[in-house]
């Protein structure tokens, strides 16, 4: 039997790594809309916070007021400075991937590099492809 790339496997697999990342906020207070903003600002370096909402809403396809209410939690945390991520928001980021590293490295590693680059090929070419589509379905 030949199994190919379809939604189920791509949702399940979502489903999952959600899962273990609601387990590794769970005692940080944070919920996945800060947990995504938070390390958006650390990875492009915004600059202020209308350049980082509007990122984290085209690469989320969430609501700009969910990121507005992301982003102010996390400066009234003293996570964020505006757009940029304070020395505390840093280490936070850097604990929580710490925490979830072992577990990703090993289910990652029972996956050759060959089909790990064609599986994210793939991936990025169904989310290029899906994202026009929604493009085409929202007003």
């Amino acid at each position: 039997m030949t199994v190919t790339l379809n939604p189920s496997i791509i949702g399940q697999a979502e489903k999952v790594h959600t899962a273990i990342l609601a387990v590794a906020l769970a005692n940080t207070g944070l919920d996945e809309s800060q947990w995504i903003t938070l390390n958006q600002s650390i990875a492009i370096d915004p600059g202020d916070t209308a350049t980082l909402r509007t990122h984290v809403v085209t690469a989320t396809k969430r609501t700009h007021t969910e990121i507005d209410t992301a982003i102010t939690r996390l400066n009234e945390r003293d996570l964020l400075d505006g757009a940029k991520p304070t020395a505390a928001g840093r280490t936070l980021v850097a604990d929580v991937r710490a925490g979830i590293a072992p577990a990703l490295d090993r289910a990652y590693g029972q996956v050759s590099l060959k089909d790990s680059a064609i599986a994210a090929q793939a991936l990025i070419t169904v989310t290029a492809a899906l994202s026009q589509e929604l493009s085409k379905l929202t007003v």
